[in-house]
């Protein structure tokens, strides 16, 4: 299974490293993911979410009872 932000989706995106004489070789830029657990009062327990700060400010703005209801509307966790 690959690394991805269980909120907002995002996945590792691909580019070049380019050295100082501009010789090009393929490279992989990770998402910063980091686990973190939230209480869910809906549900009375708590889940480890895999996501990223950008993941965890979205949970901020749309509280994290609306975002566990689209995790589990998209089969992501379990209810």
């Amino acid at each position: 299974m690959t690394k991805h932000c269980q909120i907002l989706g995002t996945r590792a995106g691909y580019g070049n490293s380019v050295s100082h004489s501009h010789r090009k070789t393929r490279r992989r830029f990770e998402p910063n993911l980091q686990k973190k657990r939230y209480y869910v009062p809906s549900l009375g327990r708590t889940i480890t979410l895999t996501i990223t700060p950008r993941g965890m400010k979205t949970i901020d703005r749309i509280g994290i009872d609306s975002a566990v209801a689209r995790l589990i509307a998209a089969g992501e966790i379990k209810a």
